[in-house]
C-alpha cells in the first residue's frame, strides 16, 4: 500500500449531478448505480457531495424547537431554532443544492493511499472526491482501500 496512489484504486468517471438535479433523480441514480454518493458539479467545478445520508434527512421526522416558558410568555431556545431551520430546509429541498454537503473534503489523485485512508478515518467520511488540479477525476471510498489491501496480499 505504501507505493499505491489514490489514482490506482479510485473509481474513475464517477456519476455526477448538478445543483439543480432533483433529490428524487439523485436517489434513483444512487440506487441504479449502487453508489452511496454523487459529486455535485457546477460549471465544471466540484461544489458539493450529496450522500445517502443527505437524502435520508428528507424522511427524518423534524424535531420541533424547544420553548422556554418565562414570565407567561414562550421563548424559542435559539440553538434548537437553528437546528430546526437547517432540518426543515433539508426536508423541503426539491433539488440537490438544498441537501448536499458543500465544499466536501477532497484528496489529490497523486496522494498516497495511506494518506487517503487516514483522511477518511480522521474526518469520519466514507468516500472522498478525487481531484487532479481542479478537475474531478474519481471517487475513493473505504471499500476501495480495503480492496487494495486484499489485492496486495
Amino acid at each position: 500500500m505504501a507505493d499505491l496512489k489514490v489514482r490506482d484504486i479510485m473509481t474513475t468517471d464517477p456519476v455526477t449531478v448538478t445543483p439543480t438535479t432533483s433529490v428524487t433523480e439523485a436517489a434513483h441514480l444512487m440506487v441504479d448505480n449502487r453508489i452511496g454518493a454523487l459529486p455535485v458539479i457546477d460549471g465544471g467545478k466540484l461544489i458539493g457531495l450529496v450522500t445517502e445520508g443527505d437524502l435520508i434527512m428528507q424522511d427524518v421526522k423534524l424535531e420541533f424547537p424547544t420553548y422556554l416558558h418565562l414570565l407567561d410568555g414562550f421563548i424559542m431556545y435559539p440553538p434548537a431554532t437553528a437546528r430546526f431551520e437547517s432540518e426543515l430546509k433539508k426536508a423541503v429541498g426539491a433539488d440537490v443544492r438544498a441537501v448536499m454537503t458543500p465544499d466536501p473534503i477532497t484528496v489529490s489523485a497523486d496522494a498516497d493511499v495511506a494518506d487517503a485512508a487516514t483522511l477518511l478515518v480522521e474526518r469520519d467520511v466514507s468516500r472522498l472526491p478525487v481531484l487532479d488540479g481542479d478537475t474531478l477525476v474519481g471517487v475513493v471510498s473505504k471499500s476501495d482501500i480495503v480492496r487494495s489491501l486484499l489485492a496486495g496480499e
